[in-house]
């Protein structure tokens, strides 16, 4: 049985998730996720990148504000404005008791991604999901004048700094799941995709981990990205603002070449057809084809398209 790893981060990934979801059981799928933008806020533990994969994929995620659940109250967050506390991170009602619980079984004992396979499996979903780090990473942004966390910088202060640099405070001590490390190594894996998030703060956060990026560089299997840029323009969020502020092209060539040496594949938007020789000649595979996920239906045909490029591919990589 052919089985498959999407390294995920962010509505982008969660996107290409759903649409897996619907060609691969749960013992042909599994992911890995982002948890470098893991806080404490209001005295619990928050994983924005992991419940936006959990929401999505059970069907709970708020369509209309692109992040949170759906059907979301506000009780607490207007009696915790009124108490003086700060309100810029949405905490909704339904949102909270998934922090709380995460909060109560974090402290109980258990690591991150046994909670996070209880909280998976509490919303019905059977897929599973393994956090990047059992210990903490925090991506952190420096900009002209400080050091930012991540969510200081993209929720609360809206992206308005400029960033100089970002950096993974804790990735050298980050203890991934010896069950992923040793998930790289199954015979039965026929691939690895990464989702298209922002390279800089949902991927580059995973590929901190030395072990985990290591794993990725020996990987047997075919290792495919998918780009997050589109004639220039990222897809949702802030990626276009942070590269042009790191004096990166605005490119899909430029993230295939952030890759470098990890990939054996990349796939381009169908906008972007004309650098497709140019990566090409890098020695990495590439294809094109309508990567826009406006629609399930257009989710699931991404993905269809995605695995059948990754069982196409050779053992190669990049580089």
């Amino acid at each position: 049985m052919k089985k498959f790893l999407a390294i995920s981060g962010g509505v982008g990934g969660a996107k290409l998730g759903l649409g897996l979801t619907q060609k691969l059981s749960e013992d042909q799928l599994s992911f890995l996720v982002n948890t470098g933008d893991d806080f404490k806020h209001a005295g619990v533990n928050i994983s924005p990148d992991i419940d936006t994969l959990m929401y999505t994929l059970s069907g709970l995620s708020n369509q209309e504000l692109g992040w949170g659940r759906a059907d979301e109250s506000w009780a607490f967050l207007d009696s915790f404005k009124t108490l003086g506390g700060e309100s810029w991170f949405q905490l909704g009602d339904r949102d909270l008791a998934v922090h709380l619980r995460r909060t109560e079984l974090l402290d109980s004992g258990q690591s991150l991604s046994e909670v996070t396979a209880e909280l998976f499996s509490r919303l019905g979903v059977k897929y599973r999901c393994w956090p990047m780090s059992e210990s903490k990473v925090s991506t952190k942004v420096y900009t002209d004048d400080t050091l930012l966390s991540f969510q200081h910088y993209f929720v609360r202060d809206h992206c308005a700094h400029e960033v100089k640099s970002i950096v993974f405070d804790g990735s050298e001590q980050a203890q991934p799941p010896q069950d992923l490390i040793e998930y790289f190594n199954d015979p039965d894996l026929a691939g690895v995709i990464i989702c298209p998030s922002n390279p800089y703060l949902s991927i580059d956060p995973i590929l901190s981990v030395k072990s985990i990026r290591r794993a990725l560089a020996c990987c047997v299997a075919p290792v495919i990205a998918i780009s997050p840029i589109i004639n220039g323009e990222s897809v949702k969020g802030p990626t276009s603002k942070i590269m042009a502020e790191l004096k990166l092209e605005l490119s899909a060539k430029t993230v295939a070449l952030h890759y470098d040496g990890l990939i054996n594949g990349f796939v381009l938007d169908t906008l972007d057809q004309q650098l497709a020789g140019e990566i090409e000649d890098t020695g990495c595979a590439v294809l094109v084809t309508n990567t826009m996920m406006n629609t399930l239906d257009d989710k699931t045909v991404l993905a269809q398209t995605v695995l059948e490029f990754c069982n196409n591919l050779g053992d190669l990589k990049c580089g």
